[in-house]
């Protein structure tokens, strides 16, 4: 098991190429069900923070209500995948909400991108906007050079 130092920077730098993850939540009955969301990452040196810009459907509320984690697998065709399992926060005070918007908004390419793009966002207090806060627990990262060839390394770190 490695130290967070050794695996978010690694882990970012994987999500933020790939940009969209398959991601999982739980309803009240035990049941997966998955999405594809585009999350951006923060790495301070200390904590990794996850933020996806969403809308609060009925449903995520729902089964974040009943089982607040959210799993973030990507994948990419070269075969590089990482994963982070995570507890899941909605933040809906306008403050956040309007960082979480500069964030995508001012965001690296490719994971930035302009929300008003989505219908119904007009801004960072339209009704349908919402501020997703990811605290991951275990992070994953497995280049491709591992299944593909038996080189380099699978660095996992759980909190």
């Amino acid at each position: 098991m490695k130290e967070l130092s050794a695996v978010a920077p690694a882990f970012r730098d994987m999500a933020h190429q790939i940009v969209w993850c398959a991601a999982a939540t739980v309803d009240a009955a035990g049941r997966p069900r998955s999405r594809v969301l585009h999350p951006i990452w923060e790495w301070d040196g200390e904590s990794l923070v996850g933020w996806i810009a969403t809308g609060p459907t009925p449903i995520k509320r729902a089964h974040l209500e009943a089982h607040p984690y959210l799993s973030c697998n990507y994948w990419a065709p070269s075969q590089d995948t990482c994963v982070a399992e995570c507890a899941a926060e909605w933040c809906f005070d306008l403050p956040t909400r309007e960082r979480i918007w500069d964030l995508f908004a001012n965001g690296p390419a490719p994971v930035g991108y302009d929300p008003a793009i989505i219908p119904g966002w007009d801004s960072a207090a339209s009704e349908g906007f919402a501020a997703l806060k990811l605290d991951p627990w275990r992070l994953r990262v497995m280049p491709a050079s591992v299944m593909m060839a038996g080189e380099g390394e699978v660095l996992v770190w759980e909190g």
